[in-house]
């Protein structure tokens, strides 16, 4: 497939092995668009991650950026320009969850951080990619990517979930004002997925919940999915090309949960 062919495609948070970040460029490398590896650094890993998806004939850039930077959200997009001369499709992915403390321990500089990254900074990059996109005059699309947490509360990550209920009503507000240029703008809230950040949330959950193993837990989680089993990262992937696609070209400002059924509204 090359549906994406000539397109040039940002992902931030992309710079991990196994994370939501990765596996969204590797679908849309596949379907022919350049892609730019995005992540606070660019360190080994993620120039691996770009490596990778040069072998398999994609154009790719690799660029730091921490979102909660303003002036470097900005930067980087300014960047994309100047290498692809174009940006059509921009995914809000970075993110931080591995805060987890109960509500009445949250330090103020915890809440702070995940604010910055998860929030703000997919109001930055949102800003930054939205001007490039307008000024391109050919439209555009924007993908945050939530959380079952956008849709649901749950114990010990009161930042986190915060910031994704939030990411959602920034996807509302902008799709609102960015329609008229041809954006569209949409959020994916995916169930959990173990990621590098999964992973660190089934060993705390696991222990919380008082699990024997963190293998208990995952087969529990397993069993109250109607599918039966967790996401994988291929299934938000899935989700952002078809949004990024022109089968989703009237559907903007939508909250799209990629759960097997565990979330439902």
């Amino acid at each position: 497939m090359s549906r994406f062919a000539g397109k040039t495609i940002v992902v931030t948070g992309s710079g991990k092995r196994k994370g939501l970040g990765e596996a969204i460029l590797r679908r849309f490398a596949d379907e022919g668009a350049a892609c730019v590896v995005s992540d606070v650094t660019i360190d080994a890993e993620a120039e691996e991650i770009a490596s990778d998806l040069r072998f398999g004939g994609a154009e790719v850039e690799a660029v730091a950026c921490d979102v909660s930077d303003a002036a470097q959200c900005h930067a980087l997009v300014e960047r994309v320009m100047a290498r692809f001369g174009r940006l059509d499709i921009f995914v809000n992915n970075a993110g931080i969850g591995f805060m987890m403390k109960p509500l009445l321990e949250v330090e103020p500089a915890d809440w702070d951080k995940v604010l910055a990254v998860n929030l703000s900074g997919a109001f930055y990059c949102t800003q930054a990619a939205a001007r490039a996109m307008i000024a391109g005059g050919r439209g555009g699309r924007i993908i945050n990517i939530a959380s079952q947490a956008a849709k649901t509360g749950f114990p010990h990550l009161p930042a986190y979930v915060s910031s994704k209920h939030g990411m959602v009503g920034l996807t509302r507000a902008s799709a609102v004002e960015l329609g008229a240029h041809g954006i569209t703008v949409n959020a994916v809230c995916p169930n959990h997925v173990t990621t590098g950040l999964g992973a660190q949330q089934n060993a705390y959950f696991s222990r919380l919940l008082g699990f024997s193993s963190v293998e208990d837990y995952l087969a529990n989680m397993a069993r109250k999915n109607p599918m039966g089993r967790p996401g994988l990262a291929s299934d938000t992937a899935a989700a952002c090309a078809w949004l990024a696609s022109d089968d989703a070209i009237y559907v903007t400002g939508e909250a799209l949960n990629v759960s097997g059924g565990e979330e439902m509204h």
